[in-house]
């Protein structure tokens, strides 16, 4: 089943990333941050996890591949929110807009997406990246090599955004913030509440912010 980004879900993720990017920088609209030049470099550091060294073994590592389509997801949103001054309806037009598009038109010429490996569209995006291009068709091909969907893409950016918010508001930039809850990680407990809960409802994050709120350990 070939899976869509809902207008839902796009917008509970423009809503997320915007408060973040407020978080960051009250006035980030107007410091414009280099957001595709924070793509280019996530993009290179998926090649690294992919592996392409010919003259040694390497092993593709999927799950820090997914991490970094994650990341680049958070760049490429910021870039297309700046763009439109940070106007919601505007962004929200341009990120649902239907992007299967195995084609696509770069220096002159024109690329079959569904003929490229993973690598080679890795390589591409670095290049759209470096040309200030925002090329969603070829994001969701990268996705989709990836082995996820708009679905799982929205859980775990969700979980990672609101995993930051949780970390910010206990004190992280502080230093007072517990990392280890109950002797393991917090990103373990997000794995874990995260695998209980149901992304498809509205108040997704709340949830899964008040989950992580319940485990976290009090200040003595």
């Amino acid at each position: 089943m070939h899976d869509t980004l809902s207008p839902r879900q796009a917008r509970t993720m423009l809503e997320l990333q915007t408060a973040m990017n407020s978080k960051v920088d009250p006035d980030w609209l107007n410091a414009g941050y280099p957001y595709l030049r924070a793509v280019l470099v996530e993009a290179s550091e998926a090649i690294e996890h992919h592996g392409w060294k010919w003259w040694k073994k390497q092993t593709l590592d999927l799950p820090q591949l997914q991490m970094e389509v994650i990341d680049i997801w958070h760049f490429l949103m910021s870039e297309v929110l700046l763009r439109a001054r940070g106007d919601l309806e505007t962004s929200l037009n341009q990120i649902i807009q239907p992007t299967n598009s195995d084609s696509m038109l770069f220096d002159g010429r024109e690329w079959q997406l569904g003929g490229l490996t993973l690598l080679e569209k890795l390589e591409l995006l670095t290049a759209t990246a470096a040309a200030r291009r925002i090329e969603l068709p070829l994001f969701e091909h990268i996705m989709r090599d990836c082995e996820m969907s708009w679905n799982e893409l929205f859980r775990q950016y969700v979980g990672k955004n609101v995993l930051n918010f949780f970390r910010q508001d206990h004190g992280y930039k502080e230093g007072s913030y517990q990392k280890l809850w109950h002797g393991r990680e917090d990103n373990e407990h997000l794995v874990e509440v995260m695998a209980g809960l149901p992304a498809e409802t509205d108040d997704y994050p709340t949830r899964l912010y008040q989950a992580l709120l319940e485990r976290y350990p009090p200040r003595h």
